[in-house]
């Protein structure tokens, strides 16, 4: 079975983060949830600077070989958010084909999907 990764943005910022106030970017406070969570998961997390979803932060990246793949946002660096990913994550690691049937979608995400990439071509 492929490896199940969590792209989250640790840049993504809300509208009014302001850099004197705030000590990390939101995106770096969903990051360090979505980790914490996804311990002992089987499911693999990582944090790169820009997904360029700016108008939908705070962005992450749903990701398998061989899946379709999805990329989330508008999500808050809260647990509650955290928790949503993590399960929908799982679900997709599950999943043959990344698919998940909206039924079984966690209420959290509902909403937050932003874009959906079929798998990449096999070399040849």
């Amino acid at each position: 079975m492929n490896t199940t990764w969590i792209t989250i943005c640790d840049t993504c910022k809300h509208e009014g983060w302001d850099a004197v106030r705030d000590a990390r970017t939101d995106g770096e406070g969903l990051a360090e949830l979505v980790e914490r969570t996804a311990e002992d998961t089987g499911l693999r997390t990582r944090r790169v600077s820009c997904l360029m979803g700016c108008a939908n932060a705070c962005n992450v990246a749903i990701q398998a070989r061989g899946k379709l793949c999805y990329t989330l946002g508008r999500f808050a660096p809260d647990p509650g958010d955290a928790q949503a990913i993590v399960d929908y994550a799982r679900l997709h690691a599950a999943s043959e084909t990344g698919i998940v049937a909206y039924r079984d979608w966690p209420q959290g995400v509902k909403g937050h999907f932003v874009t959906r990439h079929p798998p990449l071509p096999e070399d040849g």
